[in-house]
């Protein structure tokens, strides 16, 4: 006999996005177990409805209303599955929350992630956004994804080499989305700590600190630390995290807007392209610390936009929209959101 999916109907989300946005879905799933994930599929629930698969919300703008289906993953456990030549392949369920996840590692000595200290989210959604931070992503550590296929209903693993991972991109985002649900990730990583401090602005706040070889836990500290500094702690302030993308753009164009603004933060992306600071262009626009309505830009980091106060998701949409038009008619640039709007 088939077990129902339990579905709870008009079901608030302020808790379920760090926005803070009051929204309210239809309907609301949640997966905690193996059998939760089965019947699910089994009831055919996602193949006849509207569904968004919404996991720590530190990534998305949800609208007032969702007359949809919201399934939220929330299945935990973290395991060793085995270690070899040097590389332990730890599992863990698509609900255990991120920041949880990288300290529990750090503590049994699984090496790799201390760059993505946290990072707000859950384990699921790191390989859908490709989740990265000073000079790491997830591709460099995710190794398996298992998942359920909503189309067929059937379950099976998917090698990081085939989920296309680009900067915070994945075939996850792009052509299986509403495919496929993801309900544990396995990551390889390293049982030697060597620290990765490739990322300029990391490797000057550990030399600050007076750190010359930091051990793992120093390196997640120094990470904690600095995004703090730049970052709102969304238990205070409502927000997405960093709200756009850095552009890429092709050495013609880059060198076109260097002439004008010499002073641009811009970054080497191979083949002759250059990722350009969203946030330093947005900055210079004078954005930083301004509000449209109740949604406004953080006064500490222009990269980031923030709830004031009774945030819609209209409110967070004009805003950036309006941010989005200014830099383009000032760069020629035209910046996209890294968060989601639902």
């Amino acid at each position: 006999m088939t077990t129902r999916p339990q579905i709870d109907t008009e079901f608030p989300l302020q808790k379920y996005n760090t926005f803070g946005i009051p929204a309210v879905a239809a309907g609301f799933v949640r997966l905690c177990s193996d059998d939760d994930y089965v019947a699910l599929m089994e009831s055919e629930l996602l193949r006849n409805s509207p569904f968004f698969i919404l996991g720590g919300g530190s990534n998305v703008v949800l609208p007032d209303r969702y007359d949809g289906i919201i399934v939220h993953p929330d299945n935990k456990g973290v395991h060793l599955v085995g270690t070899e030549n040097g590389v332990a392949y730890v599992e863990a369920g698509a609900g255990e929350v991120w920041a949880e996840f990288v300290d529990r590692c750090i503590d049994n000595g699984w090496h790799g992630l201390e760059n993505l200290a946290s990072i707000p989210g859950c384990v699921g959604a790191a390989p859908v956004q490709n989740v990265g931070a000073y000079g790491r992503e997830a591709k460099d550590v995710v190794a398996q994804v298992h998942c359920y296929d909503i189309q067929k209903g059937v379950q099976q693993w998917i090698d990081a080499a085939d989920c296309g991972f680009g900067y915070r991109w994945s075939r996850f985002k792009g052509e299986w989305k509403d495919r496929f649900l993801i309900d544990r990730v396995v990551f390889a990583l390293t049982c030697d700590f060597v620290p990765d401090l490739s990322y300029k602005a990391l490797a000057t706040a550990v030399a600050e600190r007076g750190i010359d070889s930091p051990t793992a836990r120093q390196l997640a500290d120094v990470v904690s630390e600095v995004r703090n500094s730049k970052l709102p702690n969304p238990k205070t302030v409502g927000s997405a995290g960093s709200f756009f993308k850095n552009p890429v753009v092709d050495g013609t164009t880059y060198e076109t807007i260097r002439s004008e603004y010499p002073d641009i933060v811009s970054f080497p992306a191979g083949d002759g392209r250059y990722k350009l600071a969203a946030g330093w262009m947005i900055e210079h626009r004078g954005w930083k610390g301004r509000a449209m309505g109740r949604a406004g830009v953080y006064e500490k980091q222009a990269l980031v936009l923030v709830n004031l106060g009774g945030c819609s998701g209209a409110d967070v949409r004009i805003l950036a929209d309006a941010i989005i038009a200014d830099v383009y008619s000032h760069f020629g640039v035209k910046l996209e959101c890294e968060a989601i709007f639902v």
